[in-house]
């Protein structure tokens, strides 16, 4: 019988890898210039969703969990006016998944059951903030899906 920490690590990373396959299904088809334009007057390119995405792991899990140091800087995941190329800021996200498998697996049974606490952040220990951010990162998902849609039905 699977023991409780490996039900939830083997859970766990099949989700986060296959948003993150879905992702890149999703940035597949765009050209660099689609990746960054907004086709409505209000919201986020693909590729400001995909740095958003990018800091958030990197914050909640990465800095929180995993203790990467990283610093995030949320407001300039919607406003950076920088335009690297999708390749590269798929790297980022990969790289971020990447860190997220690994701080997942690295949790022992007790682990997952630690406080957390951190800004802008409402879960009680480490096992509600893995599965709050895959949850965003699911939401965004779908964001996602539907401005490849008007992206693609605009052209």
């Amino acid at each position: 019988m699977t023991d409780l920490k490996q039900t939830i690590s083997s859970g766990l990373t099949a989700r986060y890898k296959e948003l993150a396959g879905v992702v890149h299904e999703l940035a597949a088809p765009l050209r660099d210039e689609q990746f960054w334009t907004k086709p409505f007057g209000f919201g986020n390119s693909f590729g400001h969703f995909v740095f958003h995405l990018t800091g958030n792991l990197n914050y909640y899990i990465g800095a929180q969990i995993a203790g990467t140091g990283y610093v995030r800087d949320r407001p300039l995941e919607f406003a950076d006016a920088q335009r690297p190329s999708k390749a590269e800021v798929l790297k980022k996200f990969d790289q971020a998944i990447e860190m997220v498998l690994g701080a997942i697996n690295d949790q022992s049974a007790e682990g997952w059951s630690k406080e957390y606490a951190a800004v802008g952040a409402d879960a009680q220990d480490r096992f509600a903030m893995v599965l709050s951010c895959a949850t965003h990162l699911h939401h965004h998902v779908g964001q996602m899906m539907y401005l490849v849609f008007e992206l693609r039905r605009r052209e």
